[in-house]
């Protein structure tokens, strides 16, 4: 892994050429990840979504996700990871729109197709990447101007590619009307017969509608919602666990903690630790 560290030689960007055995079994990472795949077909495992893919693909993973590259054949891959501390999306997303599209999505799967023509143009942007890692002192101001240039040009591939498919499910009003009732009220609304209730449809065909549109069960997207806006307030605030516990409306901080480690598989405190807290939380201060 090229890399660039913190004194404390915790990894703030990396970039690496790498086969598919490297994430044959599960790992996790404190930062961001893109996987450029130009290449071969196999199954991307993000937690708990299982996406098929086949190259040229970008692949999307957030911090200390568990992660998974399942393939018939050795795919070779170039695995790109950022930490928050070295290039913050949330306060460069004017900039990039990648918080919320590449990123920290619970309803979009983390992948997009790429065209040869820009497969082409990300293999070239990576080279540039490496050939500033080769020098004696790598400038961290280059690596940051080609990484925004990296997740702005993936954003806009994103939204061309949504434009563009065929295979994406026609709009559903039920399910966006679900996706606007979920970010209201997931604090409070736990189970899925509430949101059922709420659509006035059953609950078994409340659950198939939604595996069918979003890839996803209602209890894991309600899951997810959660484990989303905890990893927001751990990363994005200075608010003490307690704290966040109670915003989140859990009884106490322990039910809390078992809640977060059974879903990411690290404790808040671990996960504020790894990803540190973002400039956004001082900025919001001022």
């Amino acid at each position: 892994m090229k890399a660039v560290h913190t004194d404390t030689q915790e990894l703030l960007f990396g970039l690496d050429q790498e086969e598919s055995a490297a994430l044959s079994r599960p790992a996790q990472f404190a930062e961001y990840v893109v996987l450029f795949v130009p290449a071969g077909k196999g199954v991307f495992h993000a937690d708990f979504s299982t996406t098929a893919f086949e190259g040229p693909v970008l692949l999307f993973a957030t911090p200390f996700q568990l992660l998974r590259l399942e393939a018939d054949e050795a795919l070779p891959y170039f695995q790109l990871r950022f930490h928050g501390d070295f290039y913050c999306i949330e306060h460069h997303r004017a900039e990039v729109a990648c918080n919320g599209s590449l990123f920290n999505n619970i309803y979009q799967q983390p992948f997009i197709p790429l065209s040869q023509d820009e497969s082409l143009g990300f293999f070239q942007l990576i080279t540039q990447l490496e050939a500033e890692f080769k020098q004696q002192a790598p400038s961290d101001m280059v690596l940051k101007a080609y990484l925004q240039l990296l997740l702005a040009k993936s954003s806009a591939i994103r939204q061309k590619t949504q434009e563009r498919r065929e295979d994406i499910p026609l709009p559903d009003d039920q399910m966006e009307r679900f996706r606007q009732l979920l970010d209201q009220h997931y604090l409070t609304l736990h189970k899925p017969a509430d949101y059922a209730e709420l659509l006035a449809i059953s609950p078994n065909h409340f659950t198939k509608k939604c595996n069918r549109y979003f890839g996803k069960s209602p209890s894991r997207l309600i899951q997810d919602r959660l484990v989303l806006e905890a990893k927001k307030q751990l990363h994005l605030t200075r608010k003490s666990i307690k704290e966040i516990a109670y915003a989140l409306r859990f009884d106490d901080e322990f039910y809390f903690s078992r809640f977060f480690k059974k879903n990411t598989g690290v404790s808040p405190q671990t996960f504020r630790q790894r990803t540190g807290i973002s400039i956004v939380a001082d900025l919001s201060m001022q």
